[in-house]
């Protein structure tokens, strides 16, 4: 039975997923072959104590296991004094089922993978997690360590863990390849710089995420090529976006966002960027659940956050936003299209089709375009000619069908930046109405090898 419904849903599932991605995803050889040699940490110097330090042990395991084999990190709790960096190696898996607890102080990483192949990193409980005690530094006014960071992987995976009130970014992926990230919860304080995922790179997919905090939710940094992500949940969070690009050579195309639930967050979906060069194209945005969010759709081109960088600006072009629903908390002040491209390089090619997003406060809306040509919302037909403009569509009541489905989670109060954040159970859904891709590793799931 679970065989045929593996293949049952593979049917379904793989030919979405082939259709975007350039390739294939996830590690390459079983868990059963990499079980094959267990490298477990407390027979290399580690003990299962928040009073210890699971750093040098971490690290003699790898050593052992690193050309074939399992790090393992059983049950139990794990003090972290010493952060390690895990270089090269390839056929090889971290199996985190205990908990890490940073204990020290320190910038940098607690764990960082790099140049390293066929790699995966689970938990088999669903119970592992990075607890980073964040507030320690957050309710000084400062920032510590990122909990997670890839650099340089191919061929891998991350899932089944929580991560949980990071000093600063919870989990950045960076410059990697034919990546899968999926089943897992991701829990910081309610303040910027505390990034949930940050991803650049090529073919990649991410899915059945949700993210607390009041950052970037899963946010596409640059350069960036074949990107599916679905199913997330931007739960009292910054939300989705890409960007902030202030450099030159933007390259970023080929991207598909799908269900994505944004609740009480900066934004649905932001574009930002200031000055520069380069391209945003060829991307899709469907199936997007918005409540009581400021911002909805926004592309901002002016970002004043970022230092504004040489060039005329990057060029947005052959954007599609589809099937948007939901409200925003007040959208006449803060319109839910809002398309500000600048007139050095306008926004071509944009759809925006069955688009309703409702208002929290009173029944007006007020969308925005600036040098944003394409169809739907307040974007002015391209003829051809591009002098610049500003134009402002004012709607005397709410659009028909706004309304969405909710989910049962969503955080009213956002974890204080004074207190711990404790570790929660991955839930088993991200959008309304859907299951995981996969079930978790608890519950005998995890993707097939």
């Amino acid at each position: 039975m679970k065989s045929s419904t593996l293949s049952a849903l593979a049917a379904i599932v793989l030919p979405l997923v082939s259709a975007q991605l350039s390739g294939k995803v996830g590690p390459l050889t079983s868990r059963a072959s990499k079980a094959a040699k267990i490298c477990n940490v407390l027979d290399h110097g580690g003990k299962a104590s928040k009073a210890s330090d699971i750093g040098p042990a971490l690290t003699s395991a790898f050593a052992a296991c690193k050309n074939g084999g399992t790090v393992y990190v059983p049950p139990g709790d794990y003090g972290m004094t010493t952060f390690v960096t895990l270089s090269g190696g390839s056929a090889w898996a971290l199996k985190l089922d205990g908990i890490i607890y940073r204990v020290n102080g320190g910038n940098g990483n607690m764990i960082m993978i790099k140049h390293t192949t066929d790699f995966e990193l689970y938990s088999s409980t669903s119970k592992g997690a990075i607890q980073g005690y964040g507030y320690e530094y957050h309710r000084s006014s400062t920032y510590g360590p990122r909990l997670l960071r890839l650099f340089d992987v191919t061929n891998w995976s991350v899932h089944d863990i929580a991560l949980v009130d990071s000093p600063s970014f919870h989990f950045s992926i960076d410059t990697c390849t034919n990546g899968e990230v999926y089943n897992m919860i991701i829990r910081g304080g309610n303040q910027g710089g505390l990034d949930g995922i940050d991803v650049w790179g090529k073919n990649m997919w991410i899915h059945d995420i949700e993210v607390t905090n009041k950052d970037e939710c899963v946010t596409v940094k640059n350069p960036s090529k074949n990107f599916l992500i679905e199913d997330i949940y931007c739960n009292s969070s910054g939300g989705c976006g890409m960007g902030s690009y202030g450099n030159d050579n933007v390259a970023i195309s080929d991207i598909i966002y799908n269900n994505v639930y944004t609740y009480k967050s900066n934004q649905m979906f932001m574009f930002k960027s200031n000055g520069g060069s380069g391209y945003v194209s060829n991307c899709q945005f469907n199936n997007f659940i918005g409540r009581s969010n400021a911002h909805s759709l926004n592309i901002n081109a002016a970002w004043p956050q970022a230092e504004k960088a040489p060039g005329d600006g990057v060029i947005y072009e052959n954007l599609s936003f589809n099937n948007w629903k939901g409200t925003a908390a007040n959208a006449k002040a803060r319109g839910p299209i809002n398309l500000g491209c600048q007139s050095t390089a306008p926004c071509t090619n944009i759809t925006i089709t069955d688009f309703a997003i409702g208002s929290e406060t009173g029944s007006t809306e007020v969308n925005v375009c600036q040098n944003a040509y394409g169809s739907g919302g307040c974007l002015k037909p391209d003829t051809g000619s591009r002098s610049a403009y500003s134009a402002t569509q004012n709607l005397a009541s709410l659009p028909a069908g706004y309304k969405a489905a909710t989910m049962p989670r969503d955080l009213v109060t956002p974890f204080a930046l004074d207190a711990m954040i404790p570790i929660p159970a991955i839930p088993d859904s991200f959008f309304p109405g859907r299951k995981p891709v996969y079930a978790l590793m608890a519950n005998g799931g995890g993707a097939p090898l």
